[in-house]
């Protein structure tokens, strides 16, 4: 019998996550199903689960795929301890499973291979993100975790490009999401998928410092305010924070902007100062950042404050005088990507959900692009025996018997495909407003397959249904 201090010995009010817990973090339902298929003699059964998004959130008309890397640092080490054994042991929730599963657990890694788009690439709905073939056990497994990376860095880095495209090339957009990510840990996969999908650079020092990129960011109002208080004067607070930092930008809202604004423009004007930007985060930013120019017209102007892509397309159709913007709270938070990581295939038998509204394509896929005079054309979801016909197939193995077949790619390598990729969707897939996404059709082959799984899965359903009757009878 468990008891409560079996469990607190294993408590961490820290709740932190390392590499070593990668294994635990994970539904329970994958554990009691991967202990139920080695009870039924089932799990080293190979198995192929594709990641995909049913539908895009509303108002997008493409996603971004994003968190590969991630997944890949995942799959290779996965393992699980000898105490992290015995606290699943200690829990008495897993009494009926079979020592087979325990011997599993603590011999077991990921061995299987993994076919996924690269970082970068544009997908649409019932597209697969990445597919995992291994043992049945593993790739049950794994379903959490990588739903959890693929599903927030694809919105994230969806979003960055988004926020790109509207903004342009010449903008300097900058990652400000950390303190309203949904996690610390959110916030620097949040950070990597904003510069991955097209941001210039995140204030999240750690994050930055991880990736090997510089940090970037301006000042708070409270800076403004103790040392106005302390010193006298918002001017004093200016030249104090100018002395230390002469190339950050001066955050000038605190007070009277524009007020703050024609004395700095006396102390650029009289050789007294070098400015090289200002934030304005608060106020009418189209009529503010027009008079701050007309003062400062040499200096960089940049924007804050709840601003996504909707609202930077606002202002730069109003005539807003802005040079670059700060992302935050609607980058790294907004509609989910609902991906769904479904079992296509088993023991080389195709299957499929077959419920309402979420039916799934059975067996392993390829997605076949096609393009036009540089454009996406259409995309083919095809299976993949079948071979591509003046198109390009996306999805690319990754991984063979749980070793990585590339090295990582840079940030630098995935942001410009991101950028291509963009670049390649009909305008009417980019615009903002009632977005059209790409046609994805459906091949003849993967159309048949379908029908005759769902021919075969209907028949053995009804076939159990008789069983069961005669048996009452």
């Amino acid at each position: 019998m468990t008891t409560s201090s079996d469990l607190d010995s294993h408590q961490n009010q820290e709740l932190n996550l390392s590499a070593a817990d990668y294994s635990l973090l994970t539904d329970l339902y994958q554990l009691t199903m991967a202990a139920c298929y080695t009870g039924e003699g089932l799990e080293q059964r190979r198995a192929s689960f594709e990641l995909f998004v049913r539908r895009s959130p509303e108002g997008f008309g493409y996603l971004i795929a994003m968190g590969l890397a991630q997944a890949l640092e995942y799959l290779e080490k996965f393992r699980f301890s000898a105490s992290q054994i015995a606290a699943l042991q200690a829990t008495g929730i897993f009494a009926g499973a079979s020592d087979r599963f325990w011997s599993l657990l603590a011999e077991g890694k990921f061995t299987g291979d993994v076919w996924a788009v690269p970082e970068g690439t544009a997908v649409f709905a019932n597209e697969p993100l990445l597919r995992v073939e291994a043992p049945l056990w593993q790739a049950q497994l794994v379903e959490t975790y990588l739903l959890n990376t693929l599903n927030y860095q694809t919105l994230i880095a969806t979003r960055a490009a988004r926020l790109r495209d509207v903004a342009g090339e010449q903008a300097t957009l900058l990652e400000f999401g950390t303190r309203r990510a949904f996690s610390p840990q959110g916030s620097l996969w949040a950070a990597r998928a904003a510069l991955a999908g097209g941001l210039n650079a995140t204030s999240n020092v750690l994050a930055a410092l991880q990736l090997g990129q510089q940090p970037s960011g301006t000042m708070a109002h409270a800076l403004v305010m103790a040392l106005s208080a302390m010193e006298g004067s918002e001017d004093q607070a200016f030249s104090a924070f100018h002395l230390y930092f002469p190339g950050a930008p001066l955050l000038i809202d605190t007070y009277d902007t524009i007020a703050a604004a024609r004395r700095l423009a006396e102390k650029v004007n009289s050789g007294e100062m070098k400015l090289s930007g200002v934030r304005l985060d608060s106020g009418d930013l189209v009529t503010l950042s027009q008079e701050v120019r007309s003062l400062l017209p040499g200096v960089s102007i940049f924007a804050s404050g709840d601003l996504d892509e909707w609202e930077i397309a606002r202002l730069k159709a109003a005539g807003a005088e802005i040079d670059g913007y700060g992302l935050g709270t609607r980058l790294v938070t907004g509609s989910p990507v609902n991906g769904v990581y479904k079992l296509v295939e088993i023991d080389g038998i195709p299957v499929m959900k077959t419920s309402s509204g979420k039916l799934t394509y059975p067996g392993c896929k390829q997605i076949f692009r096609s393009f036009a005079a540089g454009k996406v054309k259409a995309d083919r979801l095809g299976l993949v025996t079948e071979s591509p016909v003046g198109e390009e197939a996306l999805l690319q193995v990754v991984m063979k018997q749980g070793e990585r077949v590339q090295p990582p790619e840079s940030l630098a390598t995935i942001r410009q495909r991101t950028a291509a990729s963009v670049a390649s969707l009909p305008e009417e897939t980019r615009r903002l407003d009632h977005p059209v996404s790409v046609q994805v059709e459906i091949s003849r082959a993967l159309q048949e397959l379908t029908e005759e799984t769902e021919k075969r899965t209907t028949e053995a359903q009804r076939k159990m249904v008789r069983l069961n009757l005669e048996s009452i009878h």
